[in-house]
């Protein structure tokens, strides 16, 4: 039986006062690959950023690898962060340096003190994304679907249990989106399991996997026959 990597049971997220999701019950296993989908300001970004803490969980049950979000407390918010790889729609690129220096950066930060090491990883994480040539580059001298590769080699570094990806494709080109995706899905085939929220609909045809979606405050599993979605409350 697969390893469940995240596991929500009667959530509500809320921003502030406001509540934003309600009973949302959601189980992610290991190796998974699985879209959340919705309108604009239906709650998938604040669903994402419940899971990597930047939001709290005040409400519900909530386990993602490993840790208890109900518990989490401030200091293990950047222990927590290692364990993911988050994946940003506007890349979060430092402009001031180049792409081996900004993913020595992010080592550095999580605790790599050894030099070669260092040199190791961010060289098989380019080759992952097909950007090892490109390690002297600086972003602005990248297109965007390449910034977006660094951005997704940035968040393989520390051997992520759980990708999340919120709108990764959002700012780039169908075609580009399409070179993006394939790359998510070849890390995925990998091991990696990846929560991916998009908006996208062309991808979920062109590569379609379990669906999650946000409307009417809840979460739900949307189930595709034969061109058409069904719903399942999760």
């Amino acid at each position: 039986m697969s390893e469940t990597i995240l596991s929500l049971e009667n959530v509500a997220v809320y921003q502030r006062e406001s509540l934003i999701l309600s009973q949302v019950n959601v189980n992610i296993k290991k190796g998974e690959f699985v879209y959340l989908i919705g309108k604009t300001g239906t709650g998938k970004s604040s669903f994402m950023k419940t899971l990597y803490g930047d939001i709290p969980l005040k409400e519900g049950q909530g386990k993602i690898v490993g840790m208890d979000l109900k518990t989490l407390k401030e200091k293990d918010i950047p222990y927590l962060r290692r364990k993911l790889g988050v994946v940003f729609q506007d890349f979060k690129l430092l402009n001031d340096r180049n792409v081996k220096d900004n993913l020595e950066f992010v080592l550095r930060a999580t605790g790599w003190k050894d030099k070669s090491k260092m040199e190791s990883k961010i060289d098989q994480v380019l080759r992952k994304v097909g950007m090892h040539s490109k390690h002297f580059k600086f972003p602005y001298q990248l297109s965007g679907g390449e910034q977006q590769r660094i951005a997704i080699a940035r968040a393989l570094l520390n051997d992520p249990e759980l990708i999340l990806a919120d709108e990764p494709t959002g700012n780039l080109d169908p075609q580009t989106s399409v070179e993006v995706m394939q790359v998510l899905q070849d890390i995925n085939k990998n091991g990696n399991t990846i929560l991916m929220a998009t908006h996208d609909y062309a991808l979920l045809l062109k590569y379609p996997s379990k669906t999650l979606k946000c409307d009417g405050q809840k979460v739900f599993e949307v189930v595709q026959k034969q061109n058409k979605a069904t719903q399942t409350n999760t």
